[in-house]
Protein backbone atom coordinates (compact mmCIF):
# COMPACT_ATOMS: atom_id res chain seq x y z
CA UNK A 1 0.00 0.00 0.00
CA UNK A 2 2.84 1.86 1.13
CA UNK A 3 4.44 2.24 -2.65
CA UNK A 4 1.23 2.95 -4.08
CA UNK A 5 0.45 6.28 -2.36
CA UNK A 6 4.58 6.79 -1.97
CA UNK A 7 5.37 9.25 -5.44
CA UNK A 8 2.43 11.03 -4.34
CA UNK A 9 3.99 11.60 -1.11
CA UNK A 10 7.20 12.77 -2.60
CA UNK A 11 5.60 15.13 -4.54
CA UNK A 12 4.12 16.77 -1.64
CA UNK A 13 7.48 16.89 -0.09
CA UNK A 14 9.40 18.17 -2.74
CA UNK A 15 7.07 20.36 -3.81
CA UNK A 16 7.41 21.74 -0.21
CA UNK A 17 10.89 22.24 0.14
CA UNK A 18 10.17 24.16 -3.71
CA UNK A 19 7.97 26.43 -2.19
CA UNK A 20 9.53 27.04 1.51
CA UNK A 21 12.68 28.25 -0.47
CA UNK A 22 10.85 30.28 -2.38
CA UNK A 23 9.12 32.04 0.28
CA UNK A 24 12.40 32.09 2.69
CA UNK A 25 14.80 33.16 0.24
CA UNK A 26 13.26 34.36 -3.29
CA UNK A 27 13.93 33.38 -6.42
CA UNK A 28 15.63 30.01 -7.42
CA UNK A 29 14.04 27.49 -5.93
CA UNK A 30 11.46 26.81 -8.80
CA UNK A 31 14.96 25.53 -10.74
CA UNK A 32 15.08 22.37 -8.63
CA UNK A 33 11.23 21.49 -9.52
CA UNK A 34 12.44 18.89 -12.26
CA UNK A 35 15.86 17.18 -11.39
CA UNK A 36 13.72 16.91 -7.76
CA UNK A 37 10.93 15.03 -9.79
CA UNK A 38 13.25 13.10 -11.42
CA UNK A 39 15.28 11.72 -8.92
CA UNK A 40 13.29 11.56 -5.94
CA UNK A 41 9.87 11.71 -7.01
CA UNK A 42 10.42 9.34 -10.24
CA UNK A 43 9.36 10.89 -13.32
CA UNK A 44 11.33 8.58 -15.81
CA UNK A 45 10.68 10.92 -18.87
CA UNK A 46 12.88 14.47 -18.67
CA UNK A 47 10.54 15.62 -20.94
CA UNK A 48 7.02 14.60 -18.61
CA UNK A 49 9.02 16.27 -15.69
CA UNK A 50 9.73 19.61 -17.55
CA UNK A 51 6.31 19.75 -18.70
CA UNK A 52 5.35 18.90 -14.78
CA UNK A 53 7.14 21.04 -13.11
CA UNK A 54 6.23 24.10 -15.55
CA UNK A 55 2.28 23.77 -14.25
CA UNK A 56 3.52 23.84 -10.55
CA UNK A 57 5.80 26.57 -11.55
CA UNK A 58 2.60 28.75 -13.30
CA UNK A 59 0.72 27.98 -10.16
CA UNK A 60 2.79 29.07 -7.61
CA UNK A 61 3.71 32.02 -9.43
CA UNK A 62 0.09 33.63 -9.54
CA UNK A 63 -0.59 32.91 -5.63
CA UNK A 64 2.39 34.69 -4.91
CA UNK A 65 1.54 37.53 -7.34
CA UNK A 66 -1.77 38.38 -5.08
CA UNK A 67 -0.03 39.52 -2.18
CA UNK A 68 2.37 41.68 -4.50
CA UNK A 69 -0.09 43.39 -6.40
CA UNK A 70 -2.15 44.59 -3.09
CA UNK A 71 0.99 46.11 -1.87
CA UNK A 72 1.59 47.73 -4.92
CA UNK A 73 4.50 46.56 -6.33
CA UNK A 74 3.66 45.16 -9.46
CA UNK A 75 3.78 47.58 -12.80
CA UNK A 76 0.80 46.39 -14.90
CA UNK A 77 1.97 48.17 -18.22
CA UNK A 78 5.36 46.89 -18.32
CA UNK A 79 4.16 43.62 -17.19
CA UNK A 80 1.81 42.93 -20.13
CA UNK A 81 4.18 44.54 -22.28
CA UNK A 82 6.94 42.12 -20.85
CA UNK A 83 4.27 39.15 -20.82
CA UNK A 84 3.09 39.38 -24.88
CA UNK A 85 6.37 38.94 -26.32
CA UNK A 86 7.42 36.60 -23.78
CA UNK A 87 5.04 34.22 -24.23
CA UNK A 88 5.66 33.82 -28.04
CA UNK A 89 9.15 33.07 -27.07
CA UNK A 90 7.97 30.72 -24.11
CA UNK A 91 6.05 28.58 -27.01
CA UNK A 92 9.15 28.88 -29.76
CA UNK A 93 11.44 27.85 -27.07
CA UNK A 94 9.24 25.00 -25.04
CA UNK A 95 8.53 23.45 -28.92
CA UNK A 96 12.70 23.87 -29.51
CA UNK A 97 13.02 21.61 -26.07
CA UNK A 98 10.22 19.36 -26.66
CA UNK A 99 12.51 18.18 -30.09
CA UNK A 100 16.23 18.03 -27.85
CA UNK A 101 16.86 14.63 -26.91
CA UNK A 102 16.08 14.01 -22.99
CA UNK A 103 19.28 13.24 -22.05
CA UNK A 104 21.07 16.23 -23.88
CA UNK A 105 18.67 18.55 -21.85
CA UNK A 106 19.23 18.06 -19.15
CA UNK A 107 23.05 18.38 -19.72
CA UNK A 108 21.97 22.03 -20.89
CA UNK A 109 19.69 21.96 -17.86
CA UNK A 110 22.87 21.22 -15.48
CA UNK A 111 24.73 24.20 -16.94
CA UNK A 112 21.70 26.45 -16.50
CA UNK A 113 21.96 25.38 -13.03
CA UNK A 114 25.40 26.54 -12.17
CA UNK A 115 24.31 29.93 -14.03
CA UNK A 116 22.39 30.25 -11.87
CA UNK A 117 23.84 29.29 -8.22
CA UNK A 118 26.78 31.76 -9.69
CA UNK A 119 24.36 34.62 -10.16
CA UNK A 120 22.70 33.68 -6.50
CA UNK A 121 26.17 33.68 -4.92
CA UNK A 122 27.14 37.26 -6.36
CA UNK A 123 23.85 38.40 -4.68
CA UNK A 124 21.24 40.80 -6.31
CA UNK A 125 22.56 44.75 -6.33
CA UNK A 126 19.97 47.01 -4.77
CA UNK A 127 19.01 48.47 -8.15
CA UNK A 128 19.45 52.01 -7.30
CA UNK A 129 16.79 54.76 -7.71
CA UNK A 130 13.70 54.28 -9.06
CA UNK A 131 14.26 55.28 -12.93
CA UNK A 132 10.77 54.27 -14.31
CA UNK A 133 10.10 54.80 -17.38
CA UNK A 134 13.05 54.68 -19.49
CA UNK A 135 12.97 56.06 -22.59
CA UNK A 136 11.59 53.70 -25.40
CA UNK A 137 10.82 51.51 -22.56
CA UNK A 138 7.92 49.26 -24.49
CA UNK A 139 10.35 48.47 -27.10
CA UNK A 140 13.12 47.39 -24.67
CA UNK A 141 10.64 45.47 -22.29
CA UNK A 142 9.59 43.44 -25.95
CA UNK A 143 13.03 42.48 -27.01
CA UNK A 144 14.06 41.24 -23.71
CA UNK A 145 10.74 39.71 -22.54
CA UNK A 146 11.16 37.57 -26.10
CA UNK A 147 14.62 36.17 -25.03
CA UNK A 148 13.80 35.40 -21.45
CA UNK A 149 10.67 34.35 -22.02
CA UNK A 150 12.42 31.32 -25.08
CA UNK A 151 14.91 30.70 -22.34
CA UNK A 152 11.88 29.95 -19.52
CA UNK A 153 10.12 28.04 -22.70
CA UNK A 154 12.83 25.80 -23.16
CA UNK A 155 13.72 24.48 -19.84
CA UNK A 156 10.66 24.60 -18.17
CA UNK A 157 11.55 27.00 -16.13
CA UNK A 158 9.68 30.21 -14.28
CA UNK A 159 12.82 32.34 -15.27
CA UNK A 160 12.40 34.67 -12.47
CA UNK A 161 16.50 35.09 -12.29
CA UNK A 162 16.38 36.22 -15.64
CA UNK A 163 13.29 38.08 -15.65
CA UNK A 164 13.73 40.23 -12.55
CA UNK A 165 16.65 42.09 -14.00
CA UNK A 166 15.65 42.00 -17.38
CA UNK A 167 12.46 44.26 -16.01
CA UNK A 168 14.77 46.60 -14.54
CA UNK A 169 17.41 46.84 -17.14
CA UNK A 170 14.56 47.97 -19.80
CA UNK A 171 12.30 49.81 -17.76
CA UNK A 172 14.26 51.19 -14.94
CA UNK A 173 11.98 50.03 -12.24
CA UNK A 174 13.58 49.04 -8.48
CA UNK A 175 14.14 45.56 -7.52
CA UNK A 176 11.15 45.36 -5.23
CA UNK A 177 8.63 46.40 -8.10
CA UNK A 178 10.43 44.26 -10.47
CA UNK A 179 10.87 40.89 -8.14
CA UNK A 180 6.47 41.46 -8.04
CA UNK A 181 6.12 42.49 -11.06
CA UNK A 182 8.38 39.41 -12.99
CA UNK A 183 5.71 37.15 -10.89
CA UNK A 184 3.21 37.85 -13.86
CA UNK A 185 5.58 36.88 -16.40
CA UNK A 186 6.95 33.83 -14.65
CA UNK A 187 3.26 32.63 -14.59
CA UNK A 188 2.47 33.34 -18.09
CA UNK A 189 5.65 32.13 -19.50
CA UNK A 190 4.77 29.00 -17.46
CA UNK A 191 1.41 28.80 -18.27
CA UNK A 192 2.38 28.90 -21.97
CA UNK A 193 5.39 26.43 -21.43
CA UNK A 194 2.54 23.92 -19.49
CA UNK A 195 -0.03 24.17 -22.22
CA UNK A 196 2.37 23.28 -25.05
CA UNK A 197 3.65 20.50 -23.15
CA UNK A 198 0.15 19.17 -22.30
CA UNK A 199 -0.58 19.03 -25.89
CA UNK A 200 2.17 16.68 -26.84
CA UNK A 201 0.72 14.83 -23.31
CA UNK A 202 3.86 15.31 -21.49
CA UNK A 203 2.74 15.94 -17.69
CA UNK A 204 2.25 14.36 -14.82
CA UNK A 205 -0.81 15.68 -13.53
CA UNK A 206 -0.79 13.90 -10.63
CA UNK A 207 2.61 14.55 -9.56
CA UNK A 208 1.78 18.17 -10.35
CA UNK A 209 -1.07 17.81 -8.00
CA UNK A 210 1.24 17.06 -5.53
CA UNK A 211 3.90 19.34 -5.93
CA UNK A 212 1.19 22.49 -6.51
CA UNK A 213 -0.03 20.97 -2.77
CA UNK A 214 3.29 20.49 -1.36
CA UNK A 215 4.29 24.23 -2.52
CA UNK A 216 1.80 26.27 -0.85
CA UNK A 217 2.17 24.09 2.19
CA UNK A 218 5.96 25.34 1.68
CA UNK A 219 5.43 28.41 0.87
CA UNK A 220 2.98 29.09 4.50
CA UNK A 221 6.15 27.57 6.13
CA UNK A 222 9.08 30.09 4.37
CA UNK A 223 6.71 33.47 4.63
CA UNK A 224 6.38 32.32 8.67
CA UNK A 225 9.95 31.89 8.64
CA UNK A 226 11.48 34.71 6.12
CA UNK A 227 10.71 37.43 9.00
CA UNK A 228 12.52 35.32 12.16
CA UNK A 229 15.59 34.33 9.65
CA UNK A 230 15.70 37.82 7.85
CA UNK A 231 19.33 38.39 9.36
CA UNK A 232 20.36 34.55 8.22
CA UNK A 233 19.72 35.29 4.69
CA UNK A 234 22.58 36.12 3.05
CA UNK A 235 23.86 32.77 4.53
CA UNK A 236 20.52 30.97 3.41
CA UNK A 237 21.07 31.92 -0.02
CA UNK A 238 25.05 30.77 0.16
CA UNK A 239 23.72 27.08 1.24
CA UNK A 240 20.99 26.89 -1.02
CA UNK A 241 23.66 28.25 -4.53
CA UNK A 242 25.67 25.55 -3.20
CA UNK A 243 22.91 23.13 -3.34
CA UNK A 244 21.96 23.63 -6.92
CA UNK A 245 26.03 23.33 -7.97
CA UNK A 246 25.72 19.70 -6.05
CA UNK A 247 22.42 18.85 -7.72
CA UNK A 248 23.83 20.55 -11.10
CA UNK A 249 27.16 17.93 -10.97
CA UNK A 250 24.88 14.82 -9.84
CA UNK A 251 23.26 15.61 -13.23
CA UNK A 252 25.81 16.60 -15.25
CA UNK A 253 27.93 13.08 -14.28
CA UNK A 254 25.05 11.01 -14.56
CA UNK A 255 24.08 12.18 -17.67
CA UNK A 256 27.49 12.47 -19.87
CA UNK A 257 28.44 9.13 -18.51
CA UNK A 258 25.27 7.60 -19.75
Amino acid sequence: MLSIWLPDLLAVVCGSLVGFSLALIGGGGSILATPLLLYVVGVRDPHLAIGTSAVAVAVNAFANLIPHARAGHVRWKAAFTFAATGVIGAFVGSTLGKLVDGQRLLVLFAVLMLVVAALMLRGRRDGGADRYPLPHMFPRLGAVGFGAGGLSGFFGIGGGFLIVPGLMFASGMAIIEAIGTSLFSVGAFATTTALNYAASGLIDWRAAAGFIAGGILGGWLGALGAHRLAKTRGTLHVVFALAIVAVAVFMLVKNLRG
